[in-house]
């Protein structure tokens, strides 16, 4: 993501060519909050037939609230469309999920002026709870996990899957299996920390970079890649010049 910039309610990244735009919000107790802005005429075209891959998060419940357009969202075996009126949007712990725009929305910018559809905005609250785990979907996850995409569909770069395990796994978060894996979560979740932080860690692939990460933020970052043998050497907590 481009643009972090500091504002009254926290950070506000731009990234897709301003296609999404996040700024945080602050409810406490959650441990995060940011609300995310959509616009779809400015949706990447590499994107507009991919849903984004589906996981979960082993401790913490996290909560959508669309506040404008609607949101699609599968939750376990389930489907659903989130609009204003659906309220708060509860995804349990241990529940593969993923969320995008609605497919029929995402139409080239001629076929959107002659449906008379016009500007395309969705705008919703992402939000999650604080767990005690080291571990754990925060901000500071959101931040480096976006600026890792921006990289990848917009300079091009090539998606490495170990480097998005590493992210996952130190926002608490693991890919899912197919829903008809025996095991499947404890087994997704053990490859995550494999691949992720331990053989992530000796190749070199840390789950926080320094310049996708806030200055406030950075020492406690440090902390997290601490407690992890292999990622101990990516702290480095020298003031930047």
């Amino acid at each position: 993501m481009t643009g972090i910039n500091p504002s009254s309610t926290g950070f506000i990244q731009e990234g897709f060519n301003s296609a999404i735009i996040t700024q945080e919000r602050r409810i406490p107790p959650l441990i995060f909050a940011i609300e995310v802005t959509f616009d779809l005429a400015k949706w990447p075209r590499a994107l507009r037939n991919i849903k984004p891959p589906k996981h979960f998060h082993p401790h913490q419940e996290e909560y959508l609230e669309v506040l404008e357009g609607e949101l699609c969202v599968e939750a376990g075996t389930r489907e659903y469309t989130l609009t204003p009126q659906t309220g708060k949007f509860c995804i349990q712990p241990w529940v593969n999920h993923r969320l995008y725009p609605p497919p029929q929305l995402l139409l080239d910018d001629d076929d959107a002026v002659s449906s008379g559809r016009g500007r395309r905005i969705i705008r919703f609250l992402l939000s999650g709870q604080d767990t005690p785990e080291v571990f754990k979907l925060d901000t500071i996850f959101f931040m480096n996990w976006y600026a890792y995409q921006e990289e990848t569909v917009v300079v091009g770069k090539k998606v490495d899957v170990i480097q998005v395990m590493s992210m996952f796994d130190a926002g608490g978060s693991y890919l899912s299996l197919p829903e008809w894996v025996p095991f499947g979560k404890t087994l997704a979740m053990g490859l995550g920390i494999l691949l992720g932080r331990w053989i992530g860690g000796l190749l070199g692939f840390q789950p926080y970079y320094r310049q996708w990460t806030r200055d406030s933020d950075w020492d406690l970052a440090c902390d997290r890649m601490e407690q992890s043998l292999l990622q101990r050497r990516f702290a480095d907590r020298k003031k930047l010049d």
